[in-house]
């Protein structure tokens, strides 16, 4: 995993595929917390696959964010991690691009 402070107001976090994907959430999870106005860009360019507790863990996230009035966008991801969003309707509650590029550019525009 990586994480970079895209900028002032932004983290762009590179997620390893899973089991330590959901480890790795719950670094960015504590992270977020200690900042108040920091919104997350993730991109799953190297994940496959996201489990049930990843979940749980994204939707934490989620709602910190939302407190925070900050976003959450995911990019990067392959036709089977988005079909386990849209199997499990997650993919109308997290927002989706297709590239980092695109998300971090959608982040400068919401400022």
């Amino acid at each position: 995993m990586g994480i970079q402070d895209w900028s002032d107001n932004c983290l762009l976090v590179t997620i390893a595929p899973e089991p330590d994907l959901n480890d790795e959430l719950k670094t960015v999870t504590e992270i977020i917390q200690q900042r108040d106005n920091c919104s997350v860009v993730i991109d799953f360019s190297d994940a496959e696959l996201v489990t049930s507790s990843s979940l749980a863990q994204l939707l934490r996230l989620q709602k910190i964010l939302d407190d925070h009035n900050q976003h959450l966008i995911f990019c990067g991801a392959c036709s089977r991690t988005k079909g386990i969003f849209e199997v499990t309707g997650l993919n109308k509650v997290f927002e989706f691009v297709e590239d980092k590029f695109t998300a971090l550019a959608g982040m400068q525009l919401t400022k």
